[in-house]
């Protein structure tokens, strides 16, 4: 991927621990359980990352984030990962690309319960922490411990 060409197409850059895992390994899933978005690659169903950029969100959505981020002005959004349980992992795109945070927001949860959850730290982190069982900010826990397999879209 041109990831120079794909900034300027967008005037988005992304951030290079993402980078890099799409170069290892293009878009699929982990263990059948967390999918990776890419930027648009034909024939692919996980080229939307670029489709869903700056997501919309309720009011409630909204209070709810800016309630996590002590205030602070909400930053962009953009989803780069689901799990199987229809929540979705999101950079808060605020500075830099290499300090994107991760907001994760879970679609399934009591009320009265904040559905979000901030990561401090950027895609890969993220990933080995949910992979690992550091952080459990999904409706659904990933089941076993280990050894864990991404499958390309091309494999599937």
């Amino acid at each position: 991927m041109d990831w120079e060409r794909l900034a300027d197409a967008v005037q988005l850059e992304l951030p290079k621990d993402y980078r890099e895992f799409v170069e290892s390994y293009g878009g699929g899933e982990i263990d059948e359980y967390l999918s990776i978005s890419t930027p648009p690659v034909p024939g692919s169903p996980y080229g939307d990352l670029l489709e869903r950029v700056d997501p919309a969100l309720s009011d409630r959505d909204c209070q709810e984030l800016g309630a996590l981020l002590e205030g602070e002005d909400l930053p962009l959004l953009l989803p780069f990962a689901d799990p199987g349980s229809s929540d979705v992992a999101l950079w808060l795109r605020k500075g830099a690309a290499d300090s994107w945070t991760v907001a994760i927001f879970r679609r399934q949860a009591p009320r009265g319960v904040n559905r979000w959850t901030v990561f401090d730290g950027g895609m890969a982190e993220f990933c080995l922490a949910v992979l690992t069982g550091v952080v459990d900010p999904f409706s659904e826990r990933i089941a076993g411990s280990g050894p864990h397999v991404f499958v390309s879209w091309r494999d599937l």
